[in-house]
């Protein structure tokens, strides 16, 4: 469903909390890949390590770009950039970085955590780089009222 752009103030919301839950999420990635999963990494087999390894720069991979486009979607609330701007395609989010799900499950818990976090925000917010395109659409809730409003 498309992003309805006649309500700014929920689009506005939703892009500010979106970068919120980003900017924590790097922030725990970055200390936990750079000092605090050092145990874990240094124990593994060294094919392991080369997974942890690309496994981390995947997770910063993601975050950077849904950081970059959230920003993106700022400049255009903030006037500071028009809305076709925002669409053109070295401004939109792109395709994410592949972790295998059975090298993902051979890691320690938290770097699996991370890692599925950095994946449901990326998809998350490839459905509202995708709902650009689409156009404004309404939610759900607001469908059915009206096709209860129409039957009545």
């Amino acid at each position: 469903m498309g992003l309805d752009r006649d309500s700014p103030r929920l689009h506005r919301r939703l892009v500010d909390a979106l970068y919120t839950e980003a900017m924590l999420l790097a922030d725990e990635a970055r200390a936990y890949f750079d000092e605090g999963g050092r145990q874990e990494r240094d124990a593994m087999a060294p094919m392991a390590r080369v997974a942890f390894s690309c496994e981390s720069l995947k997770v910063t991979t993601r975050l950077m770009h849904v950081i970059a486009w959230l920003l993106t979607q700022r400049a255009v609330d903030a006037g500071e950039m028009s809305a076709s701007d925002a669409l053109d395609p070295s401004r939109r989010l792109g395709a994410p970085p592949h972790s295998d799900p059975a090298v993902i499950g051979d890691m320690p818990t938290q770097a699996r955590a991370l890692v599925n976090a950095s994946i449901d925000l990326f998809r998350r917010t490839a459905r509202l780089d995708a709902d650009q395109l689409d156009g404004p659409v309404q939610s759900p809730a607001r469908a059915i009222l009206e096709r209860l409003m129409v039957s009545i």
